[in-house]
């Protein structure tokens, strides 16, 4: 039952007029997602529920294209799909544009209230004025995934529990990469630079932004700190210099050219994906992560102004967002649930990933959320900055840059970002 409100003349009431029918006079409604939210399975279970409803997917594979598609759309007026998708990097600059979206409390289901999410989960999605502008997906708890077979046969402990000592800190991290590297020719240790920087990064109190929104990249010792871990790691052959969700790197976890990966949940999904069926089994994932955890990841479901019947696009954000679908979702992609009901359930925490290795992930994962107190604040453009800064200046780094060089261009191009 949505309890639904007319706010302005762009926000259509709960009814069908002004929205967009198909041919046979059915309601459809458009969702813009990226990467691997779990929903396919969903939509379909919510039409057959929903005879008058058609649901339309705008489903990019990356989460930059899709958040300049979004702010572009923002900025002309039209265009956008009645429920966006948002990623938490990206969160405060719809914060800043909250005015462009609707209330959920007042247009959405009278029982998706705030208490439904982890408090910092809403709370990162609600304005100073007390509007809730995003229902929350999934979050990002850190473990880490790792290729039982490679590390076998570099004479590295396998097991779960004995990979604990390798991934306790990222000294150890790295130091256990020296020693796979040394044993196995063309085999990294790890995919990426940036994929290992950003999960350091989101362990910080303080990241590129304080709580003020004054970008502190140059001041903050303890991004640069990783910047120099991280490409001291790169200059030892640890890297597979591979550009994450690009072809390469789909491919890359195919053929095994690289032996861990920094994983949040949602990450299992997206590796059984793209090693695909002939790796299960190989790939295992251990709760131990480097410095204790984290989170680095997370989404949100908005709902535009611009939709033509936000209320129903409300209604299905809230029921996508539900405890018993986002636990759908977990089986489907390993998004991990945000919902405080979800994260009790027995069917999330007996939930076992046979691909990788029968793994309890729910309650592995459930575990790992518990050492997540408090976020690190995302500042404006915090997302800009991860994929179009500072990836880039690591990726130029991989491809032989000096790393002091590739740090001052990176340092200059996030003062232009905020200006």
């Amino acid at each position: 039952m949505v309890a639904c409100v007319v706010l302005t003349a762009a926000v259509a009431s709960c009814g069908t007029g002004g929205a967009n029918l198909t041919a046979d006079g059915k309601i459809e409604l458009t969702i813009a997602t990226f990467n691997e939210f779990g929903y396919e399975e969903l939509f379909k279970e919510y039409e057959a529920a929903h005879p008058d409803i058609k649901i339309t997917q705008r489903k990019t594979g990356q989460g930059a294209p899709h958040h300049q598609n979004l702010f572009t759309k923002l900025g002309a007026g039209s265009g956008l799909a009645d429920v966006e998708a948002v990623e938490e990097g990206y969160l405060s600059q719809v914060m800043a544009k909250s005015d462009q979206f609707t209330n959920l409390l007042e247009i959405g289901p009278a029982d998706a209230t705030p208490d439904r999410w982890l408090k910092w989960k809403a709370d990162a999605a609600t304005t100073p004025d007390g509007k809730l502008v995003g229902y929350g997906t999934d979050i990002g708890p850190l473990a880490m995934c790792y290729r039982k077979d490679l590390f076998a046969e570099a004479g590295l402990p396998s097991d779960p529990e004995e990979v604990k000592q390798l991934f306790a800190t990222w000294d150890s991290y790295f130091a256990a990469g020296d020693r796979f590297v040394a044993k196995m020719s063309g085999v990294a240790w790890f995919d990426s630079a940036a994929q290992i920087f950003n999960a350091m990064h989101n362990q910080h109190d303080v990241g590129y932004f304080d709580r003020s929104n004054t970008l502190v990249v140059e001041s903050n010792p303890d991004i640069r700190s990783d910047w120099t871990a991280v490409t001291n790691a790169v200059s030892r052959g640890q890297s597979a210099k591979l550009t994450a969700f690009s072809s390469e790197w789909n491919t890359g976890f195919k053929l095994g050219r690289f032996a861990t990966k920094t994983c949040p949940s949602w990450m299992l999904g997206v590796i059984e994906t793209q090693a695909g069926p002939e790796n299960a089994g190989k790939w295992a994932v251990t709760e131990a992560f480097p410095n204790g955890g984290g989170n680095w990841g997370g989404s949100y479901l908005t709902v535009p102004k611009q939709s033509r019947n936000a209320g129903r696009a409300a209604e299905l954000a809230a029921w996508l967002t539900a405890p018993e679908q986002q636990i759908k979702a977990f089986q489907a992609k390993g998004t991990f649930p945000s919902q405080v009901e979800a994260l009790e359930n027995r069917a999330l925490l007996e939930q076992v990933n046979t691909y990788f290795d029968n793994v309890r992930a729910g309650a592995l994962f459930a575990a790992q959320v518990q050492k997540v107190k408090a976020v690190q604040h995302k500042g404006p453009a915090d997302g800009q900055l991860q994929e179009n800064v500072f990836g880039p200046a690591l990726q130029s780094v991989e491809q032989g840059k000096r790393a002091d060089e590739a740090w001052d261009t990176a340092v200059k191009e996030a003062k232009k970002a905020v200006e």
